[in-house]
């Protein structure tokens, strides 16, 4: 294995790591030593890869927004799909990934958010860049919903994107509070609404 792939592995293991664990305790609970070790990495090694942990956080912030931005991506493209059954799959798997109260690295906007914008301005922008990313697809696949006919939205598509990210945003935190998927079944209804869906 030469060096440059041998870095990148390591590099790639701290941060899969660190989202891991993030998930669960936030990111001011947990300490480098922790990170490190459960990724088997020498605590002396941090640094060669990270400037210090703010770094970290966004470098960590902007790997789990790219891979999350391309299943995003690899989903909306699938074949035999209309706007509309995309959309609806995505938010199908929103609730499954984000509906276990442990959520293990899938839910780092929603645990990390509010935390870290208030600790540093640069995961403050690593989220904001990775949010708009979201938004922004979910955009493009409401106009193309409204265009086959799937969809039938009365708000404008950029507006409508924003509000459905941060309904089922904070559907999200209010399951972990309540302990219970209805805030993702008020979601789901609120959203074939506003989507001109049919309820089920």
């Amino acid at each position: 294995m030469t060096t440059a792939i041998f870095e990148k592995d390591t590099r790639s293991a701290i941060l899969a790591t660190g989202q891991k664990i993030m998930s669960r305790k936030g990111f001011s609970a947990v300490g480098l030593t922790e990170i490190l070790g459960s990724a088997g990495v020498p605590k002396g090694s941090f640094y060669h890869y990270f400037g210090s942990k703010d770094a970290f956080g966004e470098a960590m912030l902007d790997a789990y927004f790219e891979d999350y931005l391309a299943e995003m991506d690899a989903l909306f493209v699938k074949p035999g799909l209309n706007g509309a059954e995309r959309l609806m799959t995505y938010f199908a798997n929103w609730r499954e990934a984000q509906g276990a109260f442990d959520c293990q690295g899938r839910c780092l906007a929603v645990k990390l958010g509010a935390e870290v914008s208030d600790l540093s301005e640069p995961m403050r922008l690593a989220l904001k860049a990775g949010t708009a990313g979201i938004i922004a697809r979910l955009k493009a696949v409401i106009e193309a919903g409204v265009a086959d006919g799937s969809l039938r939205a009365a708000d404008p598509a950029e507006d409508l994107a924003a509000t459905l990210y941060h309904q089922w945003l904070g559907a999200s935190v209010m399951v972990k509070i309540l302990r219970t998927h209805d805030p993702f079944e008020t979601a789901l209804h609120s959203t074939r609404r506003m989507l001109g869906l049919a309820m089920r």
